[in-house]
């Protein structure tokens, strides 16, 4: 077996690919600073459009969150390939003496540290508009959110690549991806909607073992199936 094809190897491999990522995201900052725009503005718009009369802080804020998380998340998922777009930066990675399972954890990798800088923005911008008090449920809300995020970019990363090489990749990739966010933006928008209406977290682990059964699933799957998307 190849060095780099054991598991430390694979994770070694991937590190160096989301380094690379990250890199050139910090460099031009130009994916990050779009999605913080769009999430921001998002909740801006639902914030003037609702009616507190009508419907509560605590029941509206959780749809407003992951409609934002997702949307927002699905350009950086996008700008992951992008980036190999010039220049044949991508054939030049196909041939590297790596797996190609290491591409797919190195963007997943890059894909979540930026998804989760946006929710590290767009979570107390969200708290300040609609006046939630999120401090005592703060670690189970963050741990529902890095469990979403998880299984949101492993699913995104996949179809991000699948779609890369075709002429409306910007279209494809909410259409496909978005059918498979379903199972995991209901638990976790379920769950956010308990801990912000002040129930116990326990009344949520049911909803919790689902996200993470859904993450073990997607991610193993999604590894799988990310070399047969770059095959010719």
């Amino acid at each position: 077996m190849s060095r780099h094809a054991t598991p430390l190897g694979i994770l070694a491999s991937a590190w160096v690919i989301a380094r690379k990522d990250l890199a050139i995201e910090f460099r031009t900052r130009s994916a990050f600073l779009s999605a913080l725009v769009l999430s921001l503005l998002s909740i801006v718009i639902f914030f003037f459009a609702w009616d507190p009369t009508a419907v509560g802080p605590a029941d509206l804020a959780p749809g407003v969150l992951w409609v934002t998380f997702t949307f927002s998340g699905l350009l950086g998922m996008h700008r992951s390939f992008g980036v190999e777009a010039h220049d044949g930066a991508m054939d030049a990675l196909l041939i590297a003496p790596v797996p190609r399972q290491s591409i797919f954890l190195g963007k997943a990798l890059a894909n979540l540290a930026f998804v989760l800088g946006v929710q590290a923005v767009s979570l107390p911008a969200i708290a300040l508009f609609y006046n939630l008090a999120i401090g005592p449920a703060f670690g189970a809300l963050a741990l529902v959110m890095v469990l979403a995020a998880i299984g949101l970019v492993s699913v995104g990363t996949l179809f991000a690549g699948m779609t890369a090489n075709t002429r409306l990749a910007e279209l494809l990739l909410p259409v496909l991806a978005l059918p498979f966010f379903v199972p995991i933006v209901m638990p976790a928008a379920n769950t956010t909607a308990n801990l912000l209406a002040g129930r116990p977290i326990a009344e949520s682990f049911a909803w919790i073992r689902i996200l993470l059964a859904f993450d073990l699933v997607f991610v193993y799957a999604c590894m799988l199936l990310f070399p047969l998307t770059l095959d010719d």
